[in-house]
């Protein structure tokens, strides 16, 4: 039996999303350069994947593809982070303009296996619709990372990679504290575990006032990986606004290393993601 702590843990930011705006932390960027210059700055506090959303200059979610290109051109400029595009987008956009990201050739798409409630919003996403996403992933040499918020979403997965539908190995984020998903605590992540074979790379995102204690929880339970960022958490602490995803991430790699796991390099994480 391998040593919980046997292997680093990567590290992956998410820099803006859809869902969280300036109104919730004056910090969070909304033009490419932005997020791009905060994905950049992640990268030298330990991140080695940036999750990705698109903004107009307003702040607006976008699913426009030349924003897309932009802001993944100029990570790649600055960094050497792995690049992972949400088709997740907004509540408000079809499968088609979710999935615009895809045309900048990003390393990592993600897929939602299934659809549910959103705070007071409906998120839907059909299987075929997902199905769908996946396929045109693996036709554009795109490796792919399940986004689950909910048990159920986790036993989809798993059947689509039964299925062959998702090539191994099987990449998940697991979702904790979305308002209408899973709650946030040890019952909750032992719940979403349990399906999972051995071999997955399961990472950890909680959003909101749980979100360190989540992180911690998961690094002792040995996860592949962890992620943060201001799409996640608008607060370093209590009533401390978080001042950029890179300070996120610095209270991440500070955590990983009190409780004794290690953080990836970069170099280290394609192979730790499977990426062949």
């Amino acid at each position: 039996m391998r040593a919980w702590n046997a292997k680093p843990a990567v590290l992956t930011v998410a820099v803006t999303g859809a869902d969280v705006f300036r109104e919730n932390n004056p910090n969070i960027p909304y033009t490419t350069e932005e997020i791009a210059n905060h994905s950049i700055e992640a990268a030298e506090a330990g991140a080695t994947v940036v999750h990705l959303h698109v903004r107009e200059d307003d702040g607006t979610p976008s699913g426009r593809p030349e924003l897309f290109v932009d802001v993944i051109d100029r990570v790649r400029k600055g960094s050497e982070l792995l690049t992972m595009v949400s088709t997740g987008g907004a509540n408000d956009m079809t499968i088609d303009e979710r999935t615009t990201g895809l045309e900048a050739k990003p390393d990592i798409s993600g897929v939602e296996s299934g659809s549910m409630n959103f705070g007071d919003e409906t998120f839907i996403t059909p299987p075929p619709a997902g199905r769908g996403i996946i396929e045109k992933a693996l036709a554009a040499g795109i490796a792919l990372e399940v986004e689950a918020f909910d048990v159920g979403h986790v036993v989809s997965a798993v059947r689509w990679l039964e299925e062959g539908i998702l090539p191994p190995p099987l990449r998940i984020n697991l979702v904790f504290g979305v308002p209408g998903g899973i709650d946030a605590g040890p019952e909750a992540l032992a719940a979403m575990l349990r399906p999972l074979p051995p071999e997955t790379f399961w990472t950890v995102t909680c959003v909101g006032r749980h979100h360190p204690r989540m992180l911690g929880l998961a690094l002792l339970n040995g996860a592949p990986g962890v992620r943060t960022g201001l799409e996640d958490a608008v607060y370093l602490s209590k009533g401390v606004l978080a001042p950029s995803s890179a300070a996120l991430c610095e209270m991440a790699v500070s955590m990983a290393h009190t409780l004794g796991r290690e953080i990836a390099t970069q170099e280290q994480t394609p192979e730790l993601l499977g990426l062949g």
